[in-house]
């Protein structure tokens, strides 16, 4: 354990107690969230990010030790474990080099080498190899061994044979793989061709050579669905000669008879096993780098996709765009409730705006439509315009709208949680009343969504699936326990992203909550059955009850932290207050805050988490956000213009850059060398999704429908 929390320690730059105390606190079964907000003493304030790595870490560097010592054994059992090769084995760092170490020893299938060995011609391999003066050559050796019983015909089948052995060996040396493999990371070139004659969407790797070391991952993940797709025939490669050095060097010794044909022998083992087998690992490991950096973008843009501000308390109207099936309308009260739905049908094939017009502004004059959200797939420009229109007539002018991510919102209509919240209602108007409560509440509504049909990146499909849904669903718990709960409004799949839960206890909440009436106070979730005091421990401090008369139980301050809470008023002479205490801390600052976290039997970062709490009780962190941007006309493509200003919303973070919302339905490309002034290594050190940004139009191409946009000033 001390080698691996010193390990840990070094690579992520944290002291060894902490990722030690981390470590147990882990397998204690803890939970990131709860080990990130209340143990921060533990772990010197690390956030949940770093948490989730050393987690990850820790979970692969302990797979490294199990595989370590299953090929220890492996070898053990065959007789052939060495001192020196236990220890090699020990200082592996990494799975390849294990399996690498692993490769002469391991149980293969019949190769040409193996059969060499059972027709009696290892010891040939081993005279050769050897490469004495006074040896002979190989073929006089070899007519030593020929035995027509053994299907050794002739000296030069003998000596195929046993150059077979020599290839085999060689592919199989640890030390030789390692060099040629830091070869190939260092001079080799991931090269793409196109696959025929007709042109497609992968034109741009028709003819397309990268260094392995700085090719992108999009493009990696780009010429693999091409090949997938059999427009592009991808390879790797690498200049041969540079990498024979590296096997001669090993294998030659001086002069003689035999040299020549170990030189046949080292072109074999890298022309047929060698670089075959490392084509395929680079493959393997550039698209494993590629999909985590996908990963990690897909994480980046969902965090603020979840955490955009509420459109709290104002009657929505959302919209579900669409063509000959019309477009579906939900309106939902400030709580989310549904008040009325329909369908209309303004644009073609049946363009009957003025019916569709008045169906709106009825809707929006009878129950006081504050905001419309129209969802950004098919027929939404034509809908926005119309929505737009409309806008400008009298009894209409305070209604604004904005354009909301549809993403995942057909997948929840169609699932059982859907038809489970809105039995009465058709598939088609379930989705207009989610993307009503996105707006609302993005968050709340977008956790009811298998987080991968969100769509907030590039090649999800190509993606580990399972890897990519862990990475998300951690980034929707982090979401969901930083802004807290509402433990008497909250849906069942909210419930379940709340730290120590699942949808089973989430259930049994609601169930409770249903047959018992509204939670009073904390306390009371340890009546919820399948509700222990560990998952209490866990989950509690990100629950709150507005209706408790304990002002605590609506704040993020753990149950397990009262008694300190209660203290720190008593010394401040302060009770605690629904509406919070707002000069806590300058009365904290007064006494001294090391003084009064000693007074509280609570250490300084507690205690300023305490006080943050007190202060405002039941509050959002999403409200210290810019709110969102909500529109009242239309901007149309062709009203675009080289070195127009204008205002936008990131809707989405890739590699090369960031698609902005300018309002004209088609997203704007800022390309990565557009986005500032000094180098960017990635996007999303300058933006993320759902940010404001002012940008200017570079070019407008209405024809391919593309909109490119920069984030410079123009000069002048």
């Amino acid at each position: 354990m001390e080698e691996l929390t010193a390990r840990l320690a070094r690579e992520l730059g944290h002291r060894p107690e902490h990722v030690n105390n981390v470590v147990q606190l882990l397998d204690e079964g803890n939970t990131i969230p709860f080990i990130a907000r209340y143990r921060k003493e533990m772990h010197g304030a690390m956030d949940d990010q770093t948490l989730r790595e050393l987690a990850e870490r820790l979970q692969y560097l302990r797979g490294l030790d199990k595989r370590r010592e299953e090929v220890r054994a492996a070898i053990g059992a065959q007789g052939k474990l060495t001192p020196e090769l236990s220890e090699s084995i020990d200082r592996a760092e990494t799975l390849a080099r294990i399996e690498d170490l692993y490769r002469p020893y391991r149980q293969k299938r019949r190769t040409r080498a193996g059969a060499a060995r059972e027709r009696g011609l290892e010891p040939l391999a081993v005279i050769i190899r050897a490469q004495l003066k006074n040896s002979g050559t190989p073929l006089e050796r070899a007519a030593a061994f020929v035995d027509p019983e053994k299907e050794v015909n002739t000296p030069e089948d003998a000596l195929q044979g046993a150059l077979d052995i020599i290839a085999e060996d060689l592919s199989d040396d640890a030390a030789i793989r390692g060099a040629l493999r830091r070869l190939l990371e260092k001079q080799g070139e991931l090269c793409s061709r196109a696959a025929g004659e007709e042109d497609s969407v992968y034109r741009l790797y028709y003819d397309f050579t990268a260094p392995l070391r700085r090719v992108q991952g999009h493009q990696i993940l780009a010429m693999n669905r091409g090949e997938r797709e059999e427009r592009l025939k991808v390879s790797v490669r690498l200049e041969r000669q540079p990498a024979l050095d590296i096997l001669y060097r090993a294998a030659l010794h001086g002069s003689g008879p035999m040299t020549d044909a170990v030189r046949a022998a080292c072109g074999d083992a890298y022309d047929r096993l060698i670089f075959p087998s490392l084509e395929r690992e680079m493959r393997s490991a550039l698209t494993e780098r590629a999909s985590d950096g996908a990963v990690k973008t897909f994480a980046l843009n969902l965090r603020p996709l979840l955490m955009q501000p509420p459109v709290r308390g104002k009657v929505t109207m959302g919209l579900d765009p669409g063509f000959r099936t019309g477009c579906k309308v939900a309106v939902v009260n400030g709580t989310g409730k549904v008040l009325d739905t329909g369908v209309i049908y303004p644009t073609q094939p049946h363009n009957k705006i003025r019916e569709a017009k008045a169906a709106l502004k009825k809707w929006i004059v009878d129950y006081g439509v504050q905001c419309i959200a129209i969802g950004n797939g098919t027929a939404s420009r034509e809908t926005e315009q119309v929505v737009a229109e409309l806008l400008r007539e009298p009894g209409c002018e305070k209604t604004a709208y904005m354009i909301v991510s549809e993403a995942g919102a057909s997948v929840y209509s169609a699932s059982p949680l859907a038809a489970e919240e809105f039995p009465e209602y058709d598939v088609s108007l379930r989705s207009a009343v989610s993307i009503a409560r996105r707006l609302q509440d993005p968050l709340a509504e977008l956790v009811k969504i298998d987080p991968k049909a969100i769509g907030v990146g590039q090649y999800q499909h190509d993606m580990p699936q399972a890897r990519l849904g862990e990475a998300l669903d951690g980034v929707v718990e982090s979401c969901v326990n930083s802004v807290g709960v509402d433990l008497n409004t909250a849906s069942a799949p909210l419930l379940a992203r709340v730290a120590g839960l699942g949808p089973a206890v989430a259930r049994n909440i609601v169930h409770f909550r249903e047959e018992n009436g509204a939670f009073t106070a904390r306390k009371q979730l340890l009546k919820v059955p399948k509700l222990g005091p560990k998952a209490y421990e866990q989950c509690a401090g990100f629950l709150r009850v507005p209706e408790s008369a304990n002002v605590l139980d609506n704040t993020g301050v753990h149950p397990e932290s009262y008694g300190a809470a209660q203290k720190l008023l008593a010394l401040c002479g302060c009770t605690p207050e629904k509406g919070g205490i707002p000069d806590l801390d300058a009365r904290v600052a007064a006494l001294g805050e090391q003084r009064t976290a000693d007074a509280c039997g609570v250490g300084l970062p507690t205690l300023r988490d305490v006080v943050r709490e007190l202060q405002k009780p039941g509050r959002d962190i999403r409200d210290e956000l810019p709110p969102p941007v909500l529109r009242t006309d239309v901007l149309r493509l062709e009203d675009l213009k080289p070195g127009m200003e204008l205002r936008g919303t990131v809707r989405n973070v890739i590699d090369f850059g960031a698609f902005v919302d300018i309002g004209v339905h088609q997203d704007g490309l800022v390309h990565i060398s557009q986005l500032c002034d000094r180098y960017v290594r990635h996007p999303s050190e300058v933006v993320t999704v759902g940010d404001v940004v002012t940008v200017w139009v570079l070019e407008c191409d209405a024809k391919r429908g593309r909109i490119s946009l920069t984030m410079k000033k123009p000069k002048g």
